[in-house]
């Protein structure tokens, strides 16, 4: 079993940046494909970005495409997200996950994911 922590969030303007990292124990994220997730007040949580096992393959969605990349680095177990151009409806609870799954193409539905960290804020200022 993999456990997750994030961090990175902040308070940041609108049209900043910020790098979230996902720091993996337990086990190595090699064997995970892995993805981000957010999570507003009183809305649904939603799929922001993710990355197989390897790097190789990326999925975003359609909101944040050209502003986020999701990243990872297998020898340090932990996976990235940079989001840039932030607007304020990006603010959120951005949380990680970790897929049991790891064959294919990075997943998309939450029910996918087996494991997911806490969470850090991301709060972007108008």
């Amino acid at each position: 079993q993999v456990q997750l922590v994030e961090s990175g969030g902040g308070l940041v303007q609108a049209g900043g940046s910020l790098r979230l990292s996902c720091a993996a124990s337990g086990r190595t994220i090699s064997n995970y494909n892995m993805g981000w997730f957010r999570q507003a007040p009183g809305k649904e949580r939603e799929f922001v970005a993710a990355i197989n096992w390897s790097g190789g393959r990326t999925s975003y969605a359609v909101s944040v495409k050209g502003r986020f990349t999701i990243s990872r680095d297998n020898a340090k177990n932990t996976m990235y997200l940079q989001m840039n151009s932030l607007k304020p409806e990006d603010t959120a609870v951005y949380l990680c996950a970790a897929d049991g799954f790891k064959a294919g193409a990075p997943r998309t539905s939450r029910s996918a994911y087996d494991y997911w960290g806490r969470g850090t804020q991301v709060t972007v200022s108008s």
